[in-house]
């Protein structure tokens, strides 16, 4: 396992992170256990969720990944072998988030209270790595509204009240650590902005999609990962699912995402069915299982802290840490460049 600089941290963590927003619906307590000891006896150091899972998003589950994770700390002693991250919501209709039952938004008594429910939860008394899950502000995200920015004024929490709110934490020992999520080139430089002349903590890291059909973080945020130490924490590099080629031709295979859920259409186009038909070729093409491909392509880019894995299953979570063994060639680099550029962004 590679271990990678975490921004500025001084720590490092592993090139591959657990993600967990299936536990606590598709996979029960003893399946998130099951996973977390295999990650941790492999290498894998570095754990992702959010106060808001699991996924999809609902009062009766919203927690309990937490939860499980917590009640693994309690049971095997691990805390200090773990680098935690996990996130607190932006703005939104939700409810269920407050005990006040107000729509989610990150104002200083929001963060408050999330922080202390997530510590709580996790049973633990500080987070390593603490994430907006999204922006307070108006963004397209979660693949709504394409690559257009199409402006709207409303009201948000200004950048510098968040960040101050954080620094509270940070200073009481709760907090570590800063990232954002599903966030903007220029949210991003705001925060590092707003961070620099207020004196309040520097974000790490950012959280957004990244695949070999969503490669829109390379234009503007790449740069800014790689010349401000702000690495990506890349999520969804299967695009949920669809460059295992399970779903072609319209399978719907027991207990996958898409048969439980069918909440996937940022992955279904026909410009993205046209797309992923050709890495699954390149992979059959080079003799290889197309989830690691699509898995060590993202791992390789060098503007990646960590590829966020989410299996539901202990065979696809080893076959997901076997993909670091993938041997990346020049010739495996150019067929896949080829493809982008026939067809790229297809599911941004």
């Amino acid at each position: 396992m590679e271990y990678r600089e975490l921004g500025r941290t001084g720590v490092r963590v592993s090139s591959l992170c657990l993600g967990t927003m299936t536990w606590g619906q598709q996979n029960n307590e003893a399946d998130g256990h099951a996973q977390m000891d295999h990650a941790l006896a492999h290498g894998i150091n570095f754990f992702d969720t959010s106060e808001m899972y699991s996924v999809p998003p609902k009062a009766e589950t919203q927690g309990s990944t937490e939860r499980i994770i917590g009640t693994w700390f309690k049971a095997r002693g691990t805390r200090d072998k773990v680098i935690l991250a996990t996130k607190v919501a932006g703005r939104s209709p939700m409810t269920w988030l407050r005990a006040d039952k107000s729509p989610s938004e990150q104002t200083p008594k929001q963060i408050a209270e999330a922080v202390e429910s997530s510590l709580k939860r996790l049973q633990t008394d500080y987070i390593d790595l603490y994430q907006l899950h999204w922006p307070d502000r108006p963004v397209a995200m979660f693949g709504s509204g394409g690559l257009a920015y199409r402006h709207a004024e409303a009201t948000s929490v200004p950048i510098a009240d968040i960040l101050g709110a954080l620094n509270d934490h940070v200073k009481a020992g709760k907090i570590r650590w800063i990232g954002l999520s599903n966030e903007t080139a220029w949210g991003t430089m705001s925060f590092l902005h707003e961070a620099t002349i207020n004196r309040a903590p520097r974000i790490q890291s950012i959280q957004n999609a990244y695949s070999l059909i969503n490669r829109t973080f390379e234009i503007g945020l790449a740069e800014i990962a790689m010349r401000e130490k702000v690495g990506l924490l890349a999520y969804s590099p299967l695009a949920q699912g669809y460059l295992t080629g399970k779903y072609q031709r319209g399978a719907l295979p027991a207990g996958a995402r898409k048969t439980l859920f069918n909440r996937l259409q940022r992955y279904e186009s026909p410009q993205s069915d046209s797309a992923i038909e050709r890495y699954l070729a390149i992979a059959k093409q080079f003799g290889l299982d197309p989830a690691q491909m699509a898995l060590q392509f993202v791992t390789q880019r060098p503007f990646v802290t960590a590829t966020i894995l989410g299996a539901t299953t202990m065979e696809q979570l080893k076959t997901d840490i076997d993909s670091t063994k993938l041997a990346w060639t020049q010739e495996l680099e150019k067929a896949i460049d080829s493809a982008h550029h026939a067809q790229p962004n297809p599911a941004p």
